[in-house]
């Protein structure tokens, strides 16, 4: 069964520096019928104005990972860790005990839009860590290429959770395909362009909560990229 969740349909805020949908319950934007699927909990879809951003602020007991898409977005949290994180960048913080960290635009003249996810760990009080990996065009060009998963498999950032994202992009002369393994679910998140998931349409922004399907085909008329989440059931 695959389940749309159609872009316009997200929770939608402006705050004038901040433009963000949220595909599940987060923050101001409440819906009982959409707190998570499996053990993603969040995907919001960011656009921070140049040289704006998010205050230092805490985290805990949580899985979060940074996909940016146009722009560069500057880090800094409690552990020490300052970086910037481009389009290709994939990072991972895990939050654990409790760490505090900040955001921004690193632009002053451009804006930065970029997906922010939360998996919810398999244990609460893991010790706080941070990684950062970068990931080309190339890597994800043709195939879904692993970019995060519990063992660190194929270079990916490692999560404390049995979940893996992968991260493709789709031509127009390809047609990608996804195994589901039984007792297993997916989540797949249009970043950019269009797909066709199995006779399903679907744009930019949408995403597609997928149950009891053991192959995802995926296609594209254009250069779409797409996240693919590989979750427990």
């Amino acid at each position: 069964m695959i389940t749309v969740r159609r872009a316009a349909d997200r929770g939608h805020l402006n705050f004038g520096w901040l433009d963000t949908h949220h595909t599940f319950s987060f923050g101001e934007y409440y819906d009982p019928d959409f707190m998570g699927f499996s053990d993603l909990r969040v995907i919001n879809e960011d656009r921070v104005s140049p040289g704006r951003g998010f205050g230092t602020h805490p985290h805990r007991d949580m899985e979060i990972i940074t996909y940016v898409l146009e722009g560069a977005l500057e880090h800094k949290d409690s552990m020490g860790n300052g970086s910037v994180i481009r389009p290709g960048d994939v990072q991972r913080m895990s939050a654990g005990t409790g760490i505090s960290h900040s955001e921004a635009n690193h632009s002053k003249s451009d804006l930065v839009h970029f997906y922010q996810i939360w998996i919810m760990p398999d244990r609460s009080g893991v010790k706080p860590s941070y990684e950062q990996k970068f990931f080309s065009d190339d890597d994800k060009r043709g195939q879904l290429k692993l970019v995060a998963s519990p063992d660190g498999h194929d270079g990916s950032v490692t999560i404390h959770q049995d979940a893996k994202l992968y991260a493709g992009i789709i031509t127009s002369v390809q047609e990608l395909k996804h195994t589901v393994t039984p007792g297993r679910s997916a989540w797949v998140q249009v970043a950019r362009g269009s797909i066709n998931l199995n006779g399903q349409s679907l744009v930019h922004g949408d995403g597609a909560a997928i149950s009891g399907e053991e192959i995802l085909k995926l296609s594209s008329s254009d250069n779409a990229e797409v996240l693919v989440f590989d979750l427990p059931e």
